[in-house]
């Protein structure tokens, strides 16, 4: 068939677009398909010791048993009855297996400030840190939040984290696990001198470049709209380099930043969905990842205390994951229940239309919905996710989906 644009036209085409193929290939690579926790679980620095995520889900067993057990969890967690039976176990196994999937040991504001003392502190924590790496009883992602790089704190701040990662390279590798929070960012310009210190940092300690990545905590009205009327987000995660690897919301410091009554700061405010409409946007289709925050509402005090906390907590936990914000925080180990009842009932309500949706996909069989390869791409992490996470099968998926691990990585271009 003939064609009214010769060669020359298609050359002179690419020739013109080639500067803007290399900077969508950089600066939008895609999501490296790696496990993303669930959750962050904070916890103030001079209380982090070797063991304390097993603490945690004995803890997480104790409340639940004190507040009516599973049957009440569920309740609370509005976990439809068809999945009940299902989600008590696999709740029950992850406090015993996994009760802690990311843990933060916080020198920030779950710490204070304690002036010279925070050094001892720091060491301490690398060298549990390090006892829990040699005995395999570490959590999968760990890691510090130091303080930030605003002018009062940003020598304490980068002290700590020097004195972290130097203990911790020196007593062996750094966990592949490893991530680093810089919280109250107000300006790119604090990622591009975090981008600068880690690369130091790398070139002092002999640890190959680009080893060091970042999370940023979004929690500053700057973060989102710069004095120049750009999201600021957006300019950060291009800032990196390749180093950030998340951006974090912050509900508490953000809302009280907009002027927002305690009584109504939550993770559900306008003005936090507003914030995180934005992140979201920022970060599509680059490889940084997103995570709601906490809700302070804790399960603690009398029995029908706690389980209406527990209710708050899923509800909010379900709505996150609704929104596509698939890891949260988590400040308490009561909270651990709800996180994964709320978690496990998500992706197992989810799975059979999913698992059928990618199986008609695969075999281009027409079905009731016709999907995309970018909506089939979405339905494989959708399946991926759970299976991270514990709430699915690799049995199931083949059962379901008639895929196995390798075929689902395939789609997401894991392999």
């Amino acid at each position: 068939m003939r064609t009214s644009l010769d060669d020359a036209v298609l050359r002179a085409v690419d020739e013109s677009l080639a500067p803007v193929d290399e900077h969508l290939a950089r600066a939008y690579p895609g999501d490296d398909g790696t496990r993303q926790p669930v959750h962050t679980v904070y916890v103030p620095a001079d209380r982090y010791h070797a063991g304390l995520s097993r603490e945690w889900g004995e803890q997480a067993l104790d409340a639940l048993e004190q507040a009516g057990g599973t049957a009440a969890l569920l309740d609370a967690a509005a976990v439809p009855e068809a999945l009940r039976a299902e989600v008590a176990t696999q709740v029950e196994d992850k406090l015993r297996r996994e009760p802690v999937e990311d843990l933060r040991i916080d020198l920030e504001d779950g710490y204070g400030d304690h002036g010279d003392d925070e050094d001892a502190v720091v060491f301490a924590a690398a060298q549990a840190l390090r006892r829990e790496l040699d005995d395999g009883t570490a959590t999968p992602f760990v890691g510090i939040r130091f303080k930030c790089l605003e002018r009062p704190t940003r020598v304490r701040g980068l002290r700590s984290l020097d004195l972290f990662v130097t203990a911790l390279s020196e007593s062996g590798d750094l966990p592949d696990g490893l991530v680093l929070t810089l919280p109250k960012v107000t300006a790119v310009e604090q990622v591009e001198a975090m981008v600068g210190v880690c690369a130091e940092l790398e070139r002092v300690r002999g640890l190959r470049p680009g080893r060091l990545r970042f999370e940023v905590q979004v929690e500053t009205p700057q973060a989102i709209l710069a004095a120049d009327g750009t999201a600021g987000v957006a300019r950060m995660v291009h800032a990196g380099a390749g180093r950030v690897s998340g951006f974090h919301y912050g509900t508490y410091d953000y809302s009280a930043s907009l002027g927002i009554a305690a009584a109504y700061q939550s993770m559900e405010h306008p003005a936090a969905d507003h914030a995180k409409a934005v992140m979201q946007l920022a970060v599509a289709g680059t490889a940084v990842r997103l995570s709601d925050g906490s809700t302070n509402v804790l399960p603690v005090g009398a029995a029908d205390q706690v389980r209406a906390a527990w209710a708050l907590h899923a509800r909010l936990v379900r709505r996150s994951l609704e929104r596509g914000f698939y890891q949260g925080w988590d400040l308490h180990p009561a909270q651990l229940p709800s996180r994964f009842a709320a978690t496990y009932a998500f992706y197992r309500e989810g799975l059979p239309a999913a698992a059928r949706r990618l199986r008609d996909y695969v075999a281009r069989t027409e079905g009731a919905v016709l999907d995309e390869p970018a909506t089939a791409r979405a339905l494989a992490w959708f399946l991926r996710r759970g299976l991270d996470c514990g709430a699915i099968g690799a049995g199931e998926l083949q059962d379901s989906a008639g895929l196995t691990l390798d075929d689902l990585d395939g789609l997401l271009g894991r392999r």
